[in-house]
C-alpha cells in the first residue's frame, strides 16, 4: 500500500509521519495494513499542488492508493490580502489531487476547516455534518470552494473538518500561548468565540482509520467538548506552569485593537457524528488530549 501526504512538513503532516513510522498514536494502534505501508511526503518543495499538470504527472508516477492532503494555506488574516494565493492553494490545489486521485484509482483525504461556517450562535448546540456552510472570511470560502471541488472531482473521498489544532511542532495556539506568557507575564484573549481544541495525534489517528476504509463522506474532527479561547489559554499556562495572569476581552474589544485581522467565527463548535456512526469515535475530551500534550513533551519557546 501506498500513502502521499502533501503538507508533510506542517503541524498533521508530521503527526502522520510520526504514527505511520510507530505503527501507533496516543489512542492507539493505526491500522495494521498501514504499518506497511510505503509512505511519499512531500511538500511544496516537492510538489506544487497548485499546478495540475504536476500534480497529474506525480500522482500517476507514484501511484498512491491513498492521498492525504494536509496541504493548505492557513494564515487567517493573511488570506484577506493574498487571495489568490489562498485561492489556488486551498481550492485549485484540492480540485488538482482530486482529479489526479480520480484518474490512477487513489482514495482522497482531504482536511478541512470549522471557518466553512458563518459562527452564528447555533442555540449552545455543536454543528454536525448535516450544517449548511456560510464562510465568513476569504479563508473559508477558499476551503469550502475546496470541499466543493474535492467532492466533485473524486467520490472516492474523505473532507476531514477540523478546528483549534495544535502539536509539537509548527506555529500553533499553544505555543503561542507558553511563549507570549513567558515573556509578557499577562495575557488579554477573547471569550466569547468557542470551539474545539483538537490534538494532532488524534486527529491523525482518525484519518488513518478513515484512509483503510469506504466510508466516503464529510466528517467532523475534532476534540470533545467546548470551550472559549480564553477557557483554552487558562488552561494551557496552567499545564505549561508558566507564571503569567490571562484576562478575558471581548471580540469586539479584539477587533478595535486589531482592525486589519479577518472575522474569526464566534460558534465553530463540531459535533463529531460521522465519525460515531461510521468508523468509531475516539476523539479525547480536549482537557484530557492537552494535558496528554503537556506529559510528553513541554512545548519550547
Amino acid at each position: 500500500m501506498k500513502i502521499l501526504i502533501t503538507g508533510s512538513h506542517g503541524q498533521l503532516g508530521t503527526e502522520l509521519l510520526r504514527q505511520l513510522k510507530e505503527g501507533r498514536s496516543e489512542i492507539g494502534p493505526i491500522p495494521e495494513k498501514l504499518c506497511t505501508a510505503k509512505v511519499i511526503p512531500t511538500d511544496a518543495d516537492e510538489l506544487d499542488i497548485t499546478d495540475r499538470d504536476e500534480v497529474v504527472a506525480f500522482v500517476r508516477r507514484m501511484e498512491p492508493d491513498v492521498i492525504i492532503n494536509c496541504a493548505a494555506y492557513t494564515n487567517v488574516d493573511g488570506c484577506e490580502s493574498h487571495t489568490e494565493d489562498a485561492f489556488k492553494v486551498n481550492a485549485l490545489g484540492p480540485r488538482n489531487l482530486a482529479i489526479a486521485a480520480q484518474k490512477v484509482g487513489a482514495k482522497l483525504v482531504h482536511v478541512s476547516t470549522d471557518y466553512v461556517f458563518s459562527g452564528k450562535e447555533n442555540g449552545g448546540v455543536p454543528l454536525d455534518e448535516s450544517a449548511l456552510p456560510a464562510p465568513v472570511s476569504a479563508y473559508g470560502r477558499t476551503k469550502l470552494l475546496g470541499e466543493q471541488y474535492v467532492r466533485q472531482f473524486c467520490p472516492r473521498s474523505f473532507v476531514v473538518r477540523t478546528a483549534w489544532l495544535y502539536s509539537h511542532t509548527g506555529k500553533n495556539f499553544v505555543f503561542t500561548m507558553v511563549n507570549a506568557g513567558r515573556k509578557l507575564g499577562a495575557l488579554t484573549v477573547v471569550n466569547d468565540q468557542l470551539g474545539n481544541p483538537t490534538n494532532a495525534a488524534d486527529l491523525a489517528h482518525h484519518l488513518l482509520n478513515l484512509a483503510v476504509s469506504s466510508e466516503y463522506g464529510t466528517y467532523h474532527c475534532t476534540g470533545e467538548g467546548v470551550c472559549s479561547w480564553y477557557d483554552f489559554a487558562c488552561e494551557i499556562i496552567r499545564l505549561a506552569g508558566v507564571k503569567a495572569t490571562v484576562a478575558p476581552c471581548t471580540s469586539a474589544e479584539y477587533a478595535a485593537a486589531h482592525p486589519d485581522a479577518a472575522s474569526r467565527p464566534a460558534w465553530s463548535a463540531l459535533e463529531n457524528r460521522m465519525l460515531a456512526c461510521t468508523v468509531g469515535n475516539e476523539m479525547r475530551p480536549w482537557q484530557e488530549a492537552l494535558t496528554e500534550f503537556f506529559k510528553n513533551e513541554s512545548p519550547e519557546a
